[in-house]
């Protein structure tokens, strides 16, 4: 399976633009790109300005060849961790389910974008993690980091649990990666590439209408 697994030191550090300008990049130059989130929460939340739900997101960004329920399995309302969105819900998920549908995903696309929920830890349901999930799809992983403190920690952690389960990690991604940095944000991107032995990258910010631009600074090819 060639492909990208999308997941972040929290939530709010930018997965779902990574994971689409990433798609979108990829669209654009002629691939046919299978988006994949194996649950999408807080659907009940206000829109984030011009930003659509994770699951259209990616859809579109894909190059509009899935609809929004291809991409994924299981949608909730509440802007919680998946396994506590189904039990508000009175659902199940699955994880059998979500891992065949990844694999469907996969199977008529040339190259398959994942993305997580939340970090690596975070339960999907009970007993199943998103770094299970990233297991199990046997991908290269990219870390959606924020870029000022506490970005540090963050990253190394999230590095040391990948890297625990046996993921090899492709690379860091710090975002909004400003025009015009501050010394401490040079600093934290100096630092998680040293220590956490790892290519770190900035993604500036990005609009619904720019993201294959925004994934065309990014080194793509370096994470298949």
């Amino acid at each position: 399976m060639r492909g990208v697994f999308i997941t972040g030191t929290d939530t709010g550090t930018g997965k779902s633009v990574l994971a689409a300008t990433i798609c979108s990049a990829l669209a654009a130059r002629g691939e046919r790109v299978g988006a994949f989130k194996p649950v999408v929460t807080g659907l009940e939340a206000a829109p984030a300005g011009d930003w659509a739900p994770d699951h259209e997101l990616l859809a579109a960004a894909a190059g509009g060849r899935q609809t929004p329920g291809e991409v994924t399995p299981y949608t909730f309302g509440a802007p919680a961790s998946p396994h506590y969105a189904a039990q508000l819900a009175g659902a199940t998920i699955e994880p059998a389910r979500i891992t065949a549908a990844a694999r469907s995903v996969a199977e008529d696309a040339d190259v398959l974008v994942c993305e997580g929920v939340g970090g690596l830890l975070v339960p999907i349901t009970t007993g199943y993690s998103v770094r299970d999930l990233a297991v199990e799809l046997d991908l290269p992983v990219v870390i959606a980091a924020r870029t000022g403190l506490g970005t540090i920690s963050h990253s190394l952690l999230t590095l040391e649990a990948a890297r625990a389960a046996g993921l090899r990690v492709a690379g860091v991604v710090m975002s909004p990666w400003p025009a015009k940095p501050e010394p401490i944000e040079l600093s934290n991107r100096a630092t998680v590439a040293a220590l956490g032995g790892v290519p770190v990258s900035g993604l500036p910010a990005t609009s619904p209408s720019e993201l294959a631009a925004g994934g065309a600074c990014l080194p793509i090819d370096d994470w298949l």
